[in-house]
């Protein structure tokens, strides 16, 4: 056997096999320090998604839905006054959370306010009415087949909004399954930027 663990040679101390390690990995590190970067960055997204809520707490928010036409907004955490057209994104709690789709409980939606407290919902022929005025017709069914009821005709009761996307395809507020959106569950108001 040779080297410094064979019969007779002297014993390398622990320490000194540490630093020579360490030297070892700097010397890698310079030769694929992309790697290590792109390791790093895996290992902080999957932190970040694990250990932080994911309703954003940054002061951008990108879009990757076709809710609204809008894929970078600015998140104003400051504003307290919410009123119809503002933007808005909010913890999910639909009927949908509890029943048939559990993953998106607390998933961040992005949409715009529609109706407020006092407004009138009404539903005809699956076209759906705020005071009057049509938002949108909802679909029978959802891409993966799934029945879609549309949303029952109401009053929206006080701390409560009706919030719609841009897109026909958006699953909001005109679905029972979706349904109103609780003041509470808004994180925040948003400003598109692009």
């Amino acid at each position: 056997m040779n080297g410094p663990l064979a019969t007779g040679a002297p014993r390398t101390s622990l320490l000194s096999w540490w630093a020579a390690g360490v030297c070892l990995l700097v010397v890698e590190m310079r030769h694929r320090w992309y790697l290590f970067v792109l390791v790093a960055a895996v290992w902080m997204l999957a932190v970040v998604r694990l250990f932080v809520h994911h309703t954003p707490v940054l002061p951008l928010l990108f879009n990757w839905s076709a809710s609204v036409p809008y894929h970078v907004v600015y998140v104003d955490n400051r504003s307290t006054t919410l009123t119809r057209g503002d933007l808005v994104v909010y913890a999910f709690e639909g009927e949908a959370a509890r029943t048939s789709h559990p993953g998106l409980k607390d998933q961040p939606f992005f949409k715009r306010i529609a109706g407020v407290a006092g407004d009138t919902v009404t539903v005809a022929d699956r076209e759906v009415f705020i005071n009057g005025v049509s938002v949108g017709r909802a679909k029978t069914h959802t891409f993966d087949r799934r029945p879609l009821q549309p949303i029952e005709a109401t009053v929206i009761p006080p701390g409560f909004l009706y919030v719609q996307g841009t897109s026909p395809d958006s699953f909001d507020s005109r679905y029972r399954a979706s349904g109103l959106v609780a003041v509470r569950d808004v994180a925040a108001k948003v400003h598109p930027l692009f």
